[in-house]
């Protein structure tokens, strides 16, 4: 005979009453999969039939974060487990009335199911009469007393159910909603009408408009979490407007009256059947205690160096400091005619990689760019272009600067004991025209072995070069003088400048830049192109100054490119081999020219020197 004393005789009724109780041993007698509306393993529910020894109680959940336990075969029958941490929650079963179930938030297994090979004791199905009464809510961490009058009554008399959910709805109407009232976000479903919930804020997005033939509008969601599992919830319209300024992330607030409905897996990855929708009768309050007893957010930081390997589309925590910010670009976009700005930075971390993060909108534009703050990202958005890996925020993203965490101080230090000197490479690389740092450094010899630009799409490399001379002639054009026009324009010698592309004539034209210049390193030199806007920066004047210059001043023009002249700059290069009829050439342009930072580019030298020598490699 199976040894009884394995069990915590009675302790399902003493739950169902409201007692809280330590690490309650039970025996698991079977299990039932419910299947979830989203599909996948992370739906899946189970309910668990459970004894103590003396009661069976077939109203028991399993967490979902618990799942991996049940595939693996750990919660067969007759195994015995210890519930580490709980909760009840009532459940509204329509004609049938309410009832209470067991969520099991945490466990251990105390003895396989193959061990005990049988049921311990004669345990009976749990009545409303023996304990599974509907008391209060509650959870089990949170002290709660049993109820002093009998289990089928309330303290005036009514059925139980009815004095908790009038208890519920008397504490929401005077906004004095707490703890003892609430239950586990795991526990919610549809079938429900009367709960309480206690949850952290982990996101929130910007307010969102649409306007389409039914009407207009707006809306915006958060993800909430609490010590069960998450949850997205959306207001729209009137209660977008009133709880929008309210809501902060990472606070902690009391929410009830939500509709729930099917999560809908195409906009959201948080792991859980059902999101919430608020109406006019929801409420939300502020937790006073500031959410002691919740979990804080949990981050999964990824190194920057591994974003690499990583499949497009995948979501991602990341740290990093920013060590460089461009401007804020506006442009229009082509699908939708909305003026859009955008911000591109470049984080670095201690694995002494560099990885481009594109910013958007009011994030873009408040960006502190000088101050090269932590930058943390949950939820960030993995793309790939042209090879290289950047990172996005997409609606459920949530980023941060200078965040107090102990991640973030650490790498504050890395970055102010001169760190980020030794990063020289970007998972960036290849993403397009002066997107982050190149792939990596080459000599141009190592270019011409490699056969770098002789592939189906351009290669990208950067080097520290030399420049020693400049083309004057052609150096400039005439082009369009409309602003979103650069195309070369014909002089029809009649003070008239025609542009085929607007198919219009102007009686004036603007001067674009388009320089030839010879760099070269110690293995060779190459011709390159630089355009207008890295041009202008290197010559330190603008293409109108050089164009009038090269016209009406040849002095003055010499003077300007001369400046140029025997400076090094450390090129981020394009290469890419192009037919001119039957002849092929190799066209390299530059992307970026920026001044030698000695102290990473010495970096670059030593790694070089341990890469041959093997120094420093243990």
């Amino acid at each position: 005979m199976v040894n009884s004393g394995l069990l915590t005789t009675g302790c399902i009724a003493d739950i169902m009453r409201g007692s809280e109780l330590e690490s309650p041993v039970v025996q698991i007698l079977g299990s039932k999969r419910i299947a979830g509306g989203g599909g996948g393993e992370q739906s899946e529910r189970y309910r668990m039939l459970i004894s103590d020894g003396k009661n069976l109680y077939s109203f028991a959940m399993l967490a979902t974060q618990l799942n991996d336990l049940h595939h693996q075969g750990k919660l067969a029958e007759f195994t015995v487990i210890r519930i580490d941490r709980y909760a009840t929650s009532v459940v509204n079963r329509n004609e049938r009335g309410e009832k209470r179930v067991l969520i099991i938030l945490e466990l251990s297994v105390v003895k396989p199911g193959s061990s005990v090979g049988d049921k311990i004791g004669n345990p009976q199905p749990l009545t409303d009469a023996s304990g599974a009464g509907n008391g209060p809510a509650t959870n089990g961490n949170a002290v709660s007393a049993p109820p002093s009058r009998s289990e089928s009554t309330g303290s005036i008399g009514q059925p139980r159910a009815k004095s908790a959910n009038n208890t519920l709805n008397n504490s929401v109407a005077n906004m004095s909603i707490n703890d003892t009232l609430t239950q586990p976000i795991s526990s919610l479903s549809p079938y429900q009408n009367k709960w309480v919930i206690k949850a952290r804020v982990m996101s929130k997005s910007a307010i969102r408009t649409w306007s389409n033939a039914k009407g207009e509008g707006k809306l915006f969601s958060m993800d909430l979490m609490d010590e069960s599992g998450e949850i997205r919830l959306t207001a729209f319209k009137e209660q977008c407007d009133k709880y929008y300024d309210m809501i902060e992330v990472d606070k902690v607030y009391f929410i009830t009256k939500c509709q729930l409905k099917p999560a809908n897996r195409q906009y959201s990855t948080l792991k859980n059947d059902y999101e919430m929708t608020m109406n006019s009768d929801t409420i939300v309050q502020e937790c006073e205690d500031g959410g002691s007893s919740l979990p804080e957010i949990q981050y999964n930081f990824v190194p920057i160096s591994q974003i690499a390997n990583m499949e497009a589309n995948a979501m991602i925590d990341v740290i990093g400091v920013c060590k460089e910010a461009g401007e804020v670009l506006q442009f229009t976009a082509k699908s939708s005619g909305r003026e859009l700005k955008k911000r591109e930075i470049v984080m670095v971390d201690s694995s002494s990689v560099a990885v481009q993060l594109t910013l958007w909108g009011e994030d873009a534009i408040s960006f502190p760019a000088g101050a090269h703050p932590v930058v943390l990202v949950k939820g960030a958005r993995v793309s790939e272009f042209g090879g290289g890996k950047t990172l996005g925020l997409v609606g459920g993203s949530v980023m941060k600067l200078n965040p107090d965490i102990e991640a973030a101080h650490k790498i504050r230090g890395w970055y102010e004991r001169g760190g980020c000197d030794a990063v020289i490479n970007s998972v960036s690389a290849r993403s397009g025209a002066g997107a982050g740092y190149s792939t990596e450094w080459m000599t141009f010899l190592e270019t011409k072995e490699k056969n770098l630009g002789h592939g189906d799409k351009p290669d990208y490399f950067q080097v520290k070069a030399l420049v020693h001379n400049i083309r004057t002639a052609n150096a400039v054009y005439k082009a369009c003088p409309q602003t979103d026009c650069n195309k070369k324009v014909i002089d029809q010698e009649n003070g008239q400048y025609r542009c085929e592309k607007c198919n219009a004539d102007f009686p004036n034209f603007k001067y674009r830049l388009l320089a030839n210049m010879l760099i070269g390193d110690w293995t060779s030199n190459r011709w390159v192109t630089v355009f207008t806007d890295l041009a202008e920066q290197m010559l330190g004047k603008s293409s109108q100054e050089i164009g009038e210059a090269l016209e009406y001043n040849k002095d003055e023009a010499e003077r300007i490119f001369g400046s140029a002249g025997f400076k090094s700059y450390v090129f981020k290069l394009r290469t890419k081999v192009e037919f001119y009829g039957d002849a092929a050439r190799n066209k390299v342009t530059a992307v970026a020219a920026t001044p030698v930072n000695h102290r990473e580019y010495n970096s670059y030298l030593v790694k070089n020197i341990q890469d041959l020598t093997g120094i420093g490699k243990n």
